[in-house]
């Protein structure tokens, strides 16, 4: 697999109190088999779908022990340029490039509405080995409530462009690059209640949504929004037993006609 060009979303990953935990549930809800720990790399342990590496998980550092979340790394060609990118846009790092032995170069940082995401920079690993198929990730949106400063960050660091989808009832723009949609935003209303922090909605797809949520429940996570079918698919949103957010989506069930979009200058 290439190098994904600049922006494209290219790997994932969450840190879990509870790894054993974590790959138990995720390995019931989405089939996930796990590789060995590298104890090199703090126990960082990948996930594989039908034997692609599709996500990661590992414990956390110390001094991380916050609230696990799923972390969406975006590609860039070189970090030490995106980070100061994200700076001078008005966001910050929360790790600044740091190299991963021959893996690549990874950063964390934090947009100007508080949403965390990574960047890679990749080394002998380009990122996942698969997308769209079931237990692979699929699609993501940043979920903001300050969408304003989402929309002028993520085009000023990468090369985005971006479209308003046309819907009366959600403020939601996709972000592209050159024909191909990478990404979305939407804004974060009231159904979310306060403690909730903006964050970047990671969606994995599932042969079967409803299964996928009786499976994620049964385990102990929260069914937050869904099941619902839309022209993209049928997903529902989750929070899995240790708090972290994730969706789940059955791409092959759809329903209604696209969305109309317009660009937005």
């Amino acid at each position: 697999m290439a190098v994904q060009p600049e922006g494209t979303p290219c790997w994932a990953d969450a840190m879990f109190p509870d790894l054993d935990g974590a790959k138990s549930f995720y390995g019931d809800v989405l089939g996930w088999t796990f590789g060995e720990s590298s104890t090199e790399f703090g126990d960082y342990t990948q996930a594989y779908a039908d034997g692609k590496a599709v996500a990661a998980v590992v414990p956390p550092m110390p001094g991380q022990e916050g609230q696990p979340s799923w972390c969406l790394y975006l590609a860039s060609p070189d970090a030490a340029a995106t980070a100061a990118k994200i700076r001078e846009n008005g966001g910050e790092t929360l790790m600044d490039p740091m190299e991963v032995g021959e893996f690549g170069t990874m950063l964390l940082a934090r947009d100007p509405s508080g949403v965390t995401f990574g960047v890679w920079q990749a080394g002998a690993h380009e990122g996942f080995e698969a997308q769209g198929v079931p237990g692979a990730y699929c699609w993501a949106e940043v979920f903001t409530r300050e969408p304003e400063k989402s929309d002028a960050f993520f085009p000023a660091v990468f090369p985005y462009s971006v479209v308003k989808m046309e819907d009366e009832h959600v403020d939601f723009r996709l972000f592209n690059l050159g024909d191909k949609t990478v990404m979305g935003r939407m804004k974060m209303g009231d159904e979310f209640p306060p403690e909730v922090p903006p964050y970047m909605n990671v969606y994995f797809t599932v042969p079967d949504c409803d299964v996928a949520v009786a499976k994620a429940t049964e385990r102990g996570a929260v069914l937050r929004f869904g099941p619902m079918t839309i022209p993209f698919g049928r997903f529902a949103a989750l929070t899995d037993p240790q708090g972290a957010p994730f969706s789940v989506i059955d791409v092959n069930t759809t329903e209604g006609e696209m969305p109309s979009t317009s660009p937005v200058s």
